[in-house]
Order: C-alpha cells, then structure tokens, then sequence
C-alpha cells in the first residue's frame, strides 16, 4: 500500500511505546536513547527530542591528552558530541541502517565514521590503519570500544557478518568494512595490479585480511574515508 489516510499514516509511523531500554529502534534507520545521564553520539546525529538535554561538543581535553593528540595528528573526522539531561533522544545518520550491539565485557573495532553512539559506561580509544595513511585520503580510522554496556553501530543498507575461523581468512575492501572482532588484528594486502580491474582509485589495491577466530562486518555501499568526512 502506497497511499494512506493522515489516521492511517499516523498509525503506521507513529512513536512506539517499549520498555524503556537505554538504547532502542524507533525505525530501522533512527535510534531512540531513552536518557537519564549522558550518552556519547556523533556530531550532528541529534534529529529530534524531547525532555531537557543539553548538547555539547567533545572538549579538546574531554577524553584526554592522548586521544587529543591523535585526533589533532590524524585529523580524524568523527567527532562526538556530548547529550546530558533527560527526555527521548532520537539520532540517525543520513539515512543508514542502525545496529545495536550489547557488549559484555567485550571488545570491538568499528569504522570512526559507522560508529553511531555509545553508553558512557564504554571505554573507547582511536586507531589509525598507517598502512593506508598518505594513500587513502585522510588515512583508514577506527574506534576501538570495550567493556559493558550498548553501541549502536551504522551500515549502507544490511550489514553482513562473515565469520574468521582458523585456516579461512577474511578479506575485505577497507571502504566497505564496518567492524570487526576487537581482537582480531587485521592485515593490508596490496594487490597494484588489483586496481586495474576496478578502476575506481588507488585505494582499492589495499584489502584487508583477518585471521584468526572472530567475525568482521561489511556493508554494501564503500565508505568514504577523505578527512572531515
């Protein structure tokens, strides 16, 4: 059905009422954060809210000297705003797909520009891929994430989980990599006569490698990695 009554419309789009958890899929491409503190997002993901919340963007020592220092050197593009208050927060980007992943004491890499939000309860710290730094515009940046608590997480449509097991390794275009098992540790292959096939810029000779045990999650669309993007 492609038409709808303004009551039709309504009762289709409308709020969903659930239990209230800290992080929640209004849609499949908006997160609803039911706040009562804080919550870490991406600058300029707030699409609307409700309640008092006070927004303010990530102090150049927030997070201390050392992730300062790399931001600065690297130039890295995402950076985070700070939500504190209380109300109905809802955060999208441009349109992508969100996942929220529960972490329990456990550990992920997640591409700076696919990472959407985190808890506070997270510890967080950036990575940057020199392999492909001066190669790629702006170099290839992650977030490590770890310990307790939710992320959401964006992807180009459907994302796809491919599992690493020992002897079967994984190999990724660095552009359409989203995240992957924190402790997997992932190597650059360089293929010059790759790019030959592909004919869509110097960046695609690089892939990535995982081995090892652990999953890795790709989407369909490549990301851009140009600085400030």
């Amino acid at each position: 059905m492609s038409k709808y009554s303004i009551d039709e419309f309504i009762r289709n789009t409308v709020q969903k009422e659930r239990a209230n958890e800290f992080f929640e899929l209004e849609t499949a491409r908006i997160l609803e954060v039911n706040l009562k503190d804080k919550v870490w997002a991406k600058m300029g993901s707030m699409v609307s809210y409700n309640g008092k919340i006070k927004f303010e963007r990530e102090r150049l020592l927030e997070h201390g000297v050392g992730r300062l220092l790399k931001k600065t050197f690297t130039g890295e593009g995402s950076s985070l705003m700070k939500a504190q208050g209380y109300g109905q927060l809802y955060l999208a980007d441009q349109g992508k797909k969100i996942s929220i992943i529960q972490l329990d004491n456990e550990m992920i890499t997640v591409n700076g520009n696919d990472l959407l939000a985190f808890e506070p309860t997270i510890e967080w710290d950036i990575k940057l891929m020199k392999k492909v730094a001066g190669v790629m515009s702006g170099g290839l940046f992650n977030v490590t994430l770890k310990g307790k608590g939710m992320i959401a997480i964006t992807s180009h449509y459907e994302p796809l989980t491919l599992l690493v097991r020992p002897g079967i390794p994984v190999i990724t275009d660095p552009q359409a990599t989203v995240a992957w098992s924190g402790h997997l540790q992932p190597k650059f292959r360089t293929d010059i006569s790759f790019r030959t096939f592909l004919g869509r810029g110097s960046g695609e000779s690089f892939q990535m490698e995982f081995t090892g045990n652990g999953f890795v999650i790709v989407q369909s669309v490549e990301e851009g990695y140009s600085s400030g993007e």
